[in-house]
């Protein structure tokens, strides 16, 4: 079994940067992806940046340029860092695992506001 454990949200005014972070548990088998999501009031949940094992990414176009997924096998863990935010960047955002089974965190909140 793995569990995902995300945090580092808050609030953060416009322009701001937030690190999260996704810490796993358990046994993790390659290949897998690891992503992280968000889900912003009466709106989908919305794939925001993705790392496969093999080392590829991917972003969302809004906000390529402005956040960096990045992991740190020693720990397990897996980040997000988000520069120059947008009140549209306020979600809740969630880890996801993609493997052998398919993980999610329990989210945390991110507000981006003045």
């Amino acid at each position: 079994q793995v569990q995902l454990v995300e945090s580092g949200g808050g609030l953060v005014q416009p322009g701001g940067s937030l690190r999260l972070s996704c810490a796993a548990s358990g046994s993790i088998f390659r290949p897998y992806v690891m992503g992280w999501y968000r889900q912003a009031p009466a709106k989908q949940r919305e794939l925001v940046a993705s790392l496969a094992s093999g080392g590829s990414t991917n972003y969302a176009d809004s906000v390529k340029g402005r956040f960096t997924i990045s992991r740190d096998n020693a720990k397990n863990t897996v980040y997000l860092q988000m520069n120059s935010l947008k009140p549209e960047d306020t979600a809740v955002y969630y880890c996801k695992l993609t493997g052998r089974n398919t993980y999610w965190g329990q989210g945390t909140q991110v507000t981006v506001s003045s």
